[in-house]
């Protein structure tokens, strides 16, 4: 059903066919040793024009529990692009050597322009700039699924960067998908939703402040994020905003027993480490469970989920 297609945005696979991964996931979760060589033999293409350290290693960690190797750089500097090779004879080349890729980039649809390139090998988005990042968004599905029981009927605020934040962007826009899903937008000013996020939204589902000790009481999910310093052209603006909100045990103390805390990671100031022991703080669980649903995303995308 995914064999050969690519993953760009969230919205390139149905619900049915998400829902199919998060099963694969529950079954390798369930028993990992009964997928550790269905890759054997298979290639991936590690391509990160940007930083990363939970997206980066859980994709090559993912490729090789399921015993596949992968090639590949974690700096451009290091590639052809260093000489002026353009984005698409690099891919060009890739493909004759991989079996699948996945890509990094700072710039906006990138992926999405390297998915033409690829003839054959399916390309999978790990982040474009503040645009998308679709493979956290599984990683969130699972983690909610894993903790609330799934994913209808919840009321979620997300705090924080909500302009540039590619992680909630996807996420928003996946959640919404689901019934009686209500967001709760918590951010300053400077970094509001952006209008092209809420024009996907009706008017009643969703609300927007500046407090989130106001709101906390009422959710069931609080997904924070980090004011992202390098999206930011002014670095006094950023020094500004960047500890408007930090999450303690003193605001936990009005959040519900049974809420979840959940980040992309990495944190810098808005979760303190004292919460890290609060077990309603899922957010390394969170980390973990993205490594097991790319395992499962890579299978699907090869074909290979069903040999054992």
């Amino acid at each position: 059903m995914l064999k050969g297609r690519h993953l760009i945005e969230p919205g390139d696979f149905s619900l049915d066919e998400i829902e199919s991964i998060m099963q694969l996931a529950d079954n390798i979760i369930a028993n990992p040793e009964g997928y550790s060589l269905v890759c054997k033999g298979k290639l991936l293409a590690s391509l990160f024009y940007e930083p990363s350290t939970r997206t980066r290693f859980s994709f090559e960690a993912a490729m090789l529990r399921l015993g596949g190797e992968i090639i590949g750089f974690d700096d451009p500097s290091n590639s052809s692009v260093s000489k002026g090779e353009s984005l698409g004879d690099t891919i060009r080349t890739i493909e004759c050597y991989s079996d699948i890729a996945v890509i990094r980039h700072p710039r906006e649809g990138t992926a999405r322009l390297v998915s033409k390139f690829a003839k054959e090998m399916p390309i999978i988005n790990a982040g474009d700039g503040g645009h998308e990042h679709p493979t956290q968004t599984l990683t969130d599905l699972l983690t909610i699924r894993k903790f609330k029981g799934g994913c209808d009927h919840h009321v979620v605020g997300v705090c924080g960067d909500l302009l540039f934040g590619r992680t909630i962007h996807s996420l928003v826009k996946m959640l919404n998908r689901y019934q009686g899903v209500k967001f709760v937008f918590i951010s300053p000013k400077e970094l509001r939703m952006p209008e092209n996020i809420l024009g996907h939204l009706d008017a009643h589902v969703y609300t927007e402040t500046d407090n989130l000790d106001e709101v906390i009481g009422d959710l069931d999910i609080l997904y924070m994020s980090r004011v992202q310093r390098e999206r930011f052209v002014s670095e006094e603006e950023y020094l500004r905003l960047k500890n408007y909100y930090v999450l303690d045990k003193k605001k936990m103390k009005n959040a519900k027993a049974d809420m979840i805390v959940m980040h992309p990671l990495p944190r810098v100031n808005e979760i303190a480490t004292e919460v890290d022991d609060d077990p309603r703080a899922v957010y390394f669980n969170q980390a973990k469970y993205g490594m097991y649903v790319r395992m499962a995303l890579i299978a699907k995308l090869l074909g290979v989920e069903d040999k054992k």
